[in-house]
């Protein structure tokens, strides 16, 4: 008999653990091999490791569905976009990670496909550019976005996305499986940095992409892998065995995280150095605008010893950066909007770092 429906924070501790048997470790070890003996079912390493499975087993078991481990979260964007036929389009936000941005922009520079950005919160927009678009392969979702934390209505876009034909992917980097489930939403593929809160500590570079249930959609999955095989997109093995390492605490640092965005959130939007807050009301990335502008922004990030300033995210260390030193960074993003991405530190040493800061700029 199937066993109980176990909750997220349950299955973030569970899944992927060998067998409950006498002398079976309680952790998958790693696997660290490039070759198997033949006639088996993995051959290669390339093809498959057992220490990505219970990786594997443990994200898609959050996600609702079958995940496949990549070496970076770009290895996983540009698998996508390699799944796009030539001279097809793909619809994507206009605030997004810069580097799916640039990914877009290089392969539309090649005649490769061709990138119409949105407005991503405009739902009736988005349908009608989807509409107009008789060469659209993909729909391509950040909720919220990066870095202006804008929200799309993923059920809406995703039923509009599948009347017409289209699959949609949800990157999910910022609300994890925790806070946001896109397949039960409607999409064909979530995306994930696992670099940033899946991995959560600053140490590992991965990606993931995670496809429905076997038998729903095999030859996305099977698409998927093959392509990861072939392009090399594939993970090492102590990597994914940290990235498994920092799941299965997942839900211990988001609650923490997320407490301390909300609390920094509703501190700094009082404060007069601060023009506007932008915080989904979810999560733990929080994004002031700063009245003063890049030259505030730069000397915020400067001015602190606790925060520090860095441009990844989501690990259990708080770290901030002004997005727009970055010439790839979309010219509609305020010159003075620092990205912060909440630790689990306490938080009122972290406001303590960031007010003196701020009082010093509004001086």
């Amino acid at each position: 008999m199937p066993g109980p429906t176990l909750r997220p924070a349950t299955l973030a501790v569970t899944a992927g653990r060998p067998p409950h048997e006498a002398d079976q470790p309680l952790n998958v070890p790693i696997t660290m091999t490039s070759t198997y003996v033949a006639t088996g079912e993995l051959e290669y390493g390339r093809f498959g490791n057992p220490t990505w499975t219970a990786f594997e087993d443990a994200l898609g078991a959050l996600e609702g569905g079958r995940a496949l481990a990549f070496a970076s979260g770009m290895a996983a964007v540009t698998t996508l976009l390699d799944l796009v036929g030539q001279g097809s389009s793909v619809i994507a936000p206009q605030h997004a990670y810069n580097g799916t941005i640039a990914a877009l922009a290089d392969a539309e520079s090649r005649g490769r496909l061709r990138a119409n950005l949105v407005d991503i919160t405009d739902t009736a927009g988005v349908i009608k550019a989807m509409e107009d678009d008789e060469d659209c392969a993909f729909l391509w979702i950040e909720s919220p976005t990066n870095p202006a934390l804008e929200v799309a209505d993923v059920p809406a876009l995703a039923a509009a996305a599948r009347e017409l034909g289209i699959r949609v992917v949800v990157d999910n980097t910022f609300a994890t499986p925790l806070l946001q489930q896109p397949l039960a939403d409607g999409a064909d593929i979530v995306l994930h940095s696992a670099t940033k809160y899946i991995a959560g500590h600053s140490d590992v570079l991965m990606g993931a992409l995670v496809v429905p249930p076997a038998d729903t959609d095999d030859e996305v999955y099977d698409a998927l892998k093959a392509r990861r095989g072939l392009a090399g997109s594939t993970p090492g093995p102590f990597e994914v065995w940290l990235a498994l390492r920092g799941l299965r605490t997942l839900h211990v640092r988001l609650d923490r995280a997320q407490a301390n965005a909300a609390e920094l959130a509703r501190r700094l939007a009082e404060h007069p150095a601060v023009e506007e807050v932008r915080y989904p009301g979810f999560g733990a990335i929080v994004a002031p605008v700063l009245a003063g502008g890049a030259d505030a922004g730069d000397f915020l990030v400067r001015a602190t010893s606790l925060w520090v300033h860095a441009t990844s995210l989501g690990g259990v260390e708080s770290t901030f950066e002004r997005r727009r030193r970055w010439k790839l960074e979309a010219a509609t993003i305020p010159e003075g909007l620092v990205r912060m991405s909440v630790g689990i530190e306490d938080v009122d040493d972290l406001w303590d770092d960031l007010v003196q800061a701020l009082d010093r700029i509004n001086a």
